[in-house]
C-alpha cells in the first residue's frame, strides 16, 4: 500500500488499482458536528411534541409545518455530513474495463462503472485560495469540494472531496497513468 498524504491510499496490483480517500480526520469537527446533529434533532422533537401538546390555531399549525419542512431538509443534510465525517470514504477501482467509483458510508453505497474509452478530459479543479468557494468548501458542514473531474458523455463526474492541491495533483498523475496503462494492456490483448 502506498500513500498520497494522510488521507489517500492506493494499491497497484497487476490487473487493477484501488484507491481509497477518507475524509479529513479532526476530532473537534466530529464532536461539533455530532453536537449539531444532536441539537438539531432535539429541536425537531421539541417542536413536533409542542404541535401535538398545545392547542394551536390554523395559522400556527401552518407555521409549524413550514418550519418542520425546512427542519427536515436540514436534518437530512446535517446528518448525512456527520455520517460522512464518521464513516465515509471514496473508493476507486481501475481495471481494464472501467473506472469504478463509490461514495461509501460504512458499507452503504453503490459502485458506478465509467468505461475507460468514454472518459475524456480529466482535470484538477482547485478553487482560488481565499475565494468564497474555497472558504465555503473548506467548512466542515459541507460535503462537496470535489477536486478532480472528468467528462463522461454529457456529464461531468467529480470526486476527491476536500483534498489538498498537492494531493490532488499526485492523485491525478496516478489515475491518468493507471488508465493509460490499462488501455495499453487491453489493446495488447
Amino acid at each position: 500500500m502506498k500513500w498520497i498524504g494522510n488521507r489517500i491510499s492506493f494499491v497497484d496490483e497487476k490487473n487493477y488499482t484501488t484507491i481509497v480517500i477518507v475524509p479529513e480526520i479532526k476530532a473537534w469537527q466530529k464532536s461539533v458536528m455530532g453536537a449539531w446533529v444532536g441539537m438539531w434533532l432535539a429541536i425537531g422533537v421539541t417542536v413536533l411534541t409542542s404541535y401535538f401538546t398545545f392547542k394551536l390555531g390554523n395559522q400556527e399549525k401552518i407555521a409549524v409545518w413550514v418550519f418542520m419542512t425546512f427542519w427536515a431538509y436540514f436534518a437530512y443534510r446535517v446528518t448525512r455530513t456527520f455520517l460522512w465525517l464518521m464513516w465515509g470514504k471514496e473508493l476507486i477501482k481501475i481495471d481494464e474495463a472501467a473506472f469504478y467509483y463509490k461514495k461509501s458510508i460504512g458499507r452503504y453505497g453503490k459502485s458506478i462503472p465509467y468505461y475507460l474509452e468514454n472518459i475524456k478530459k480529466m482535470v484538477v479543479d482547485m478553487p482560488k485560495t481565499g475565494s468564497i468557494q474555497y472558504v465555503w468548501e473548506a467548512s466542515p458542514w459541507i460535503l462537496g469540494g470535489e477536486r478532480l473531474a472528468f467528462d463522461y458523455g454529457q456529464k461531468v463526474i467529480r470526486f476527491g472531496r476536500k483534498i489538498e492541491e498537492k494531493e490532488a495533483k499526485l492523485l491525478f498523475n496516478v489515475i491518468v497513468k493507471t488508465i493509460e496503462d490499462q488501455l495499453k494492456r487491453r489493446k495488447a490483448n
